[in-house]
């Protein structure tokens, strides 16, 4: 999931262009001889150039969905998904990367997507079969994973493909983390699966975006309709597979249509309009399909799809491709960088960092001053909130212990902190910490 980099998708100013002046197109030189009616038509200026650096807008929702992702994970708040649908925002910023990339051969592109991808989750992978292995763990003796597949199944740590076996329960609730911990690890890489597969698919995808912009783009509303309702059942992970893919699939084609500037040729007024009433009409079609979690859009395939898609266009409409962040936003311009820069660690580990925090927290009821009721009330009152002051620096310890495999993945020069804080390297010159991936 390389959804760090971004370059604009929207089309900049004229260099020099100033607001309210006038050119005359150039003037084609003609012959006495040749009648007017035969003159060439005049050529059309070359389009201008998108800008080379940063699209901090795209880079702002990017860190907004991480955090969305975080706190979702943290406290379960259902409405969550309904106030800022992450995972379709964060599909669409990597889809209109990928259309921007298939400006090259898209067999380099892909093996360069998934050469990013790789190496981080295989940290990753190493850490959490490691701790499975230790817990008792046996995928041969899984009733789940059992047998020769279950060791196959493995593979999926390796290359992201399909879903990963871990073990239903594993440990005991009086362990230090309880005994669900390992679906919980696990549960984040369903997206690197879907991701992949939209990588792999892409130059397909844009190849028809290009000459059937609309089909393309509600094709997967239409999928959802069929797959994601009951009315065709697809049994498995392959069924899971084919409903995220069709879920999340108009939001990675509006990635394209705003690289292409397709977006940018509908009215505004008609686009917001035709979103409001699509995203209406997927918060009707969840009230009747209520999950166990209640408005949880992610039990609900036909709502969520519809209401992310309609989200991701009012964004991108709205997009004012910012090169630096305005105003009081300025301030959180380090913090969106390094999210931008380690998405793919922040992503994958921070499951697992909030079930850290609980032993952590566990520990304060053995302080000498803990050992009355009120006291111990009182941090149980307050525990959920310890967790979430306390995931943000473990995340910070994650992105310096594995964030730098990362740039290893993008062939950089590996960086603890890429922050984009200005540091001095020989005669006092200040320099960049690193450049972004683009």
């Amino acid at each position: 999931m390389t959804t760090h980099d971004y370059t604009a998708g929207a089309t900049p100013p004229v260099p020099g262009h100033t607001a309210g002046a006038t050119s005359s197109p150039p003037t084609v030189p003609v012959s006495p001889s040749v009648s007017p009616a035969a003159r060439p038509p005049a050529p059309r200026p070359p389009a201008p150039r998108r800008p080379g650096g940063r699209d901090r807008y795209l880079d702002l929702l990017r860190s907004t969905a991480l955090v969305r992702v975080v706190v979702y994970h943290l406290f379960g708040w259902a409405w969550l998904t309904v106030l800022f649908p992450s995972m379709g925002v964060m599909f669409a910023l990597a889809g209109s990367l990928m259309a921007r990339s298939l400006s090259r051969p898209a067999l380099g592109v892909i093996r360069g997507r998934i050469r990013r991808l790789l190496p981080p989750l295989w940290a990753f992978g190493v850490a959490v079969l490691a701790l499975m292995f230790a817990g008792g763990w046996n995928p041969v003796k899984d009733p789940d994973h059992g047998g020769t597949w279950g060791v196959i199944d493995l593979i999926t740590y390796v290359i992201p493909i399909g879903a990963p076996p871990y073990p239903g329960r594993i440990g005991s609730n009086s362990g230090l983390l309880e005994d669900s911990w390992a679906a919980q690890a696990a549960g984040p890489l369903w997206y690197l699966r879907a991701y992949l597969w939209f990588v792999v698919a892409s130059p397909l995808l844009l190849w028809a975006f290009r000459r059937m912009p609309w089909a393309t783009l509600l094709a997967p509303l239409a999928l959802t309709a069929v797959v994601g309702t009951g009315l065709v059942t697809i049994p498995g992970e392959t069924g899971n597979a084919v409903s995220d893919f069709a879920v999340f699939g108009g939001c990675w084609v509006l990635g394209f249509a705003h690289h292409e500037g397709v977006l940018k040729n509908v009215p505004r007024y008609l686009a917001i309009s035709c979103s409001a009433l699509l995203m209406a009409f997927g918060l009707w079609w969840a009230s009747g399909h209520l999950g166990p979690d209640g408005w949880d859009l992610n039990d609900i395939p036909l709502a969520q799809a519809t209401w992310s898609f309609g989200f991701v266009v009012i964004l991108l409409q709205y997009s004012p491709s910012w090169q630096e962040l305005p105003g009081r936003l300025a301030r959180w311009g380090k913090l969106v960088t390094l999210s931008n820069n380690r998405a793919v660690t922040i992503y994958l580990w921070h499951n697992m960092l909030i079930m850290a925090t609980v032993p952590i927290i566990d520990q304060a009821y053995n302080l000498p001053f803990m050992q009355s009721d009120s006291a111990t009330a009182a941090l149980d009152t307050t525990y959920m909130l310890w967790m979430f002051l306390l995931v943000w620096p473990l995340i910070g310890l994650t992105i310096l212990a594995f964030g730098w495999i990362e740039d290893i993945a993008a062939k950089r020069s590996p960086r603890l902190w890429p922050n984009g804080r200005r540091r001095t390297r020989g005669h006092g010159r200040a320099t960049r910490a690193g450049s972004h991936r683009g």
